[in-house]
C-alpha cells in the first residue's frame, strides 16, 4: 500500500491533479460564514481606501472571525504574484506598476480601524529591482506618522532575485516583527514552492537577526501538504538554528481543484504535539493549530511574545 504522507516525487503534477478525490474536512476545519457588522465595516474600510487584503485573495478560513474585530492582513504591492506556488490561491502573473499613494491609504485604513497591530504582506514582486522592500518600508514609515502607537509585522517575500541590501531597507524601517514564511519541508519544495529555495529563506531570517538581534523574527508551515513528522521536527531546529523567535503550524487548505492537493488532515492532538516540540525547542512563542495563519491572533501573539522574552530575560 503505497505510503500517503509522501507524494510521488517522480511526477510532481501528481500533486495537483484535479481529478484526484479529496479528504473530507472533518468538524474541526469548518468555519461560519461570515455575516456580522464588524466584518461589513472593515471590508468597507478596505474597499473605500481602494485596499487587497490577503485574508481574501489566499481565501483565510479566518476572515469572518478576524474582520469582525477589523483584523485585516493588508496584501501590498497589488493582486498579481510573479511566483507561481500551487499552494497559493493568489493570481499569478505580470503585476502592474506600484501606486506611489498606496503605503498612505493603509494608514489611513490602519487609522480608521484602529488597530493595535497590523500585519503587512505582500505578492512576490520579482520584476522590481528590490523586489518591493522600499515599499514595505513607505508603508512602514507612513503608518508610524499616523499610528504611531501601533506595533507593525511584516510578512515578506524571500527577495530572492532582488539586489543586494533589500533586507536591510526593511529592516531599517524597523518593523516590530519580521516574517517570512518557510511554507513546507525542503523535500517539498520542487512541488509546493518551485520558485523559491529553502536554505535562502532560513538564511534571510537569519540575517534579520544579525542585522538587529532585538527585532522578533516569525516563520511559518503549513501540514497535510505530503510531510512527515521527522521532517516537521528538522525544520524547527533549522529554524532555531537561525535564531527565529515565533513559529506558527497551520493545516494546508486546497483553494481549487487545480492546486496542490492536501494529502491528510492533522489532527488536533497532532498539532499540540508539535506545539509542545516547538516550545522544547527553545521558540519564544508557538501557535499550532489547525486554523493557525501568520497572522491569526498576531497582536495577542505578539504581546505574549514580548512577555516571553522579558521572562528569558528574569525582567517579568
Amino acid at each position: 500500500m503505497r505510503d500517503l504522507r509522501i507524494p510521488d516525487q517522480r511526477h510532481p503534477e501528481k500533486a495537483h491533479r484535479p481529478d484526484q478525490a479529496q479528504p473530507k474536512k472533518p468538524a474541526w476545519i469548518r468555519v461560519k460564514a461570515p455575516t456580522s457588522d464588524g466584518y461589513k465595516r472593515t471590508r468597507d474600510i478596505m474597499k473605500d481606501n481602494r485596499l487587497s487584503t490577503v485574508c481574501e485573495e489566499a481565501g483565510c478560513p479566518n476572515v469572518g472571525e478576524c474582520w469582525s474585530q477589523g483584523h485585516a492582513t493588508m496584501m501590498i504591492m497589488g493582486e498579481i504574484c510573479t511566483r507561481g506556488c500551487t499552494f497559493c490561491n493568489v493570481a499569478t502573473g505580470k503585476p502592474n506598476a506600484l501606486d506611489v499613494f498606496e503605503p498612505g491609504r493603509v494608514a489611513h485604513a490602519v487609522q480608521k480601524l484602529g488597530l493595535k497591530h497590523v500585519v503587512i504582506t505582500s505578492v512576490d514582486r520579482d520584476d522590481l529591482d528590490d523586489g518591493g522592500a522600499e515599499h514595505f518600508a513607505q508603508t512602514i514609515r507612513a503608518i508610524r506618522h499616523r499610528s504611531p502607537d501601533s506595533t507593525i509585522e511584516v510578512l515578506v517575500p524571500d527577495f530572492l532575485k532582488s539586489r543586494p541590501g533589500s533586507v536591510e531597507i526593511v529592516v531599517e524601517a524597523r518593523p516590530d516583527v519580521f516574517n517570512h514564511n518557510l511554507e513546507t519541508v525542503p523535500a517539498l519544495y520542487p512541488t509546493v514552492r518551485p520558485g523559491a529555495r529553502y536554505f535562502h529563506s532560513l538564511r534571510l531570517l537569519q540575517k534579520v537577526k544579525e542585522l538587529d538581534p532585538a527585532m522578533f523574527t516569525k516563520s511559518g508551515i503549513m501540514v497535510g501538504l505530503g510531510e512527515d513528522r521527522g521532517s516537521v521536527l528538522q525544520v524547527m531546529d533549522d529554524m532555531r538554528a537561525a535564531d527565529i523567535d515565533f513559529m506558527t503550524i497551520g493545516q494546508y487548505l486546497q483553494p481549487t481543484p487545480k492546486h496542490h492537493r492536501v494529502d491528510r488532515f492533522v489532527t488536533p492532538e497532532e498539532f499540540a504535539g508539535y506545539e509542545k516540540a516547538a516550545y522544547g525547542k527553545g521558540f519564544l512563542m508557538v501557535s499550532a493549530t489547525p486554523l493557525t495563519r501568520s497572522s491569526y491572533h498576531a497582536g495577542d501573539d505578539f504581546a505574549r511574545l514580548r512577555d516571553a522574552r522579558l521572562q528569558k530575560l528574569g525582567r517579568a
